[in-house]
């Protein structure tokens, strides 16, 4: 053994500071394991000449390391919540995901009944509205100035335009809705979207978009920061119309979809999320458990303190600037909004751009449920069972 400057301890002395070594900086004599023996999960290399589908593609990424180990688990983590028949799943929406033409996957996570609930920024239903109108958005040039696009009436999301005049058939719409609003019957963002939905199903039948298939499903929409959106902002000028042509105006009450939204979570037997980035969405979300709790603790009601059980988390910001967006699920355990991994809960989280990682996960997990029978969940009637605006 190499001694170094411990060459003069005496023998009696010697292996008991070889029990301690490490504690001022020395090293150790280590005794090697069998990675075998210690049933560790080996590493594949990623050989695309055997990849046949979408499916054996992000399998074999689970297989390699980094982000593309962290893709491949989280499709499991997807697979595990679509066929679970006891699951409830709420998907929650945050950056200019409709601009980068995602809407349709989720769609048709509503469609299969994978996702029971949607929980979006109003931005994004806003933008979402436009495709389901049969309007487009546009690939911007970078060599026009921000200037000359606002000169020329196009509103630029980072690479992609929308359009002001979009905008503008967007809120015919709204306002074919907000002109039938009975104003004795007070607002929240699930009733509005709804209503949207229904609008979309009679006027855009050869169009399809979120909230169309959100209340063919039975699925209810929530926007928490209502007023943060064109769908706000159009319903406050409707409001202006109604004070000054002599009419009563519309009553927007948010804590109706705090309630309705608590209330449907609380007769799931077990719950999931998909995060799409973080924002209000998330976090009005996974405040379900914690308002539960606040219930029960504070008011003494009698009710089961339910949590998330499985979570799959898409989004590239790191932890270490402290904000929501980067937060791990981990950390919402010490809050009491998620089952820990020790007791059943079952979470995948991804640090990638969702316009990359969404596609691929869904696409994967879709091939799969498709390939057989076995413990598919879902179908449109799931949603109107449990969802549904009553």
């Amino acid at each position: 053994m190499r001694q170094g400057n411990h060459g003069n301890l005496h023998p009696t002395h010697a292996g008991k500071e070889h029990d301690h070594a490490g504690h001022g900086g020395d090293g150790i004599e280590r005794h090697l394991h069998n990675p075998i023996e210690d049933r560790l999960i080996p590493l594949a290399p990623l050989d695309l000449s055997r990849i046949k589908s979408i499916d054996h593609l992000v399998r074999a990424m689970a297989k390699t390391a980094f982000t593309g180990r962290q893709l491949g688990e989280a499709a499991e983590v997807l697979e595990a919540m679509a066929r679970d028949e006891e699951c409830f799943v709420v998907m929650t929406l945050s950056g200019a995901m409709t601009v980068a033409k995602q809407g349709l996957i989720v769609t048709d996570l509503i469609d299969r009944g994978i996702v029971n609930a949607v929980v979006s920024t109003g931005a994004l239903m806003a933008h979402g509205l436009v495709e389901a109108t049969g309007r487009a958005h546009f690939r911007a040039n970078p060599e026009v100035s921000d200037e000359e696009l606002y000169r020329q009436g196009y509103n630029r999301v980072y690479d992609t335009l929308e359009p002001e005049q979009n905008l503008d058939d967007v809120e015919e719409v709204m306002s074919a809705v907000l002109e039938s609003w009975d104003h004795n019957e007070t607002m929240c963002s699930y009733k509005l979207n709804h209503a949207i939905g229904a609008y979309l199903t009679k006027n855009a039948k050869d169009q399809r978009g979120i909230l169309k298939s959100a209340f063919e499903c039975g699925v209810p929409v929530f926007v928490p920061a209502f007023t943060d959106s064109e769908l706000g902002l159009d319903t406050a000028l409707n409001n202006r119309l109604r004070e000054s042509t002599g009419r009563h105006k519309i009553r927007f009450d948010p804590f109706e979809d705090l309630e309705h939204f608590s209330a449907t979570l609380l007769r799931q037997k077990k719950l999931g999320i998909i995060t799409i980035g973080g924002g209000v969405p998330r976090n009005w979300s996974q405040q379900f458990g914690p308002f539960i709790e606040l219930r029960h603790r504070r008011l003494g009601e009698n009710l089961p303190l339910k949590r998330y059980h499985y979570g799959l988390r898409i989004c590239p910001e790191p932890v270490y600037w402290g904000g929501l967006s980067g937060s791990p699920y981990s950390e919402a355990v010490s809050w009491g909004k998620f089952v820990p991994p020790a007791e059943g809960g079952r979470f995948g989280e991804v640090f990638v751009d969702a316009t990359i990682g969404l596609p691929l996960i869904v696409a994967a997990v879709f091939e799969r449920l498709d390939s057989d029978k076995r413990g598919v969940k879902g179908s449109k009637e799931k949603g109107k069972k449990v969802g549904a605006r009553k």
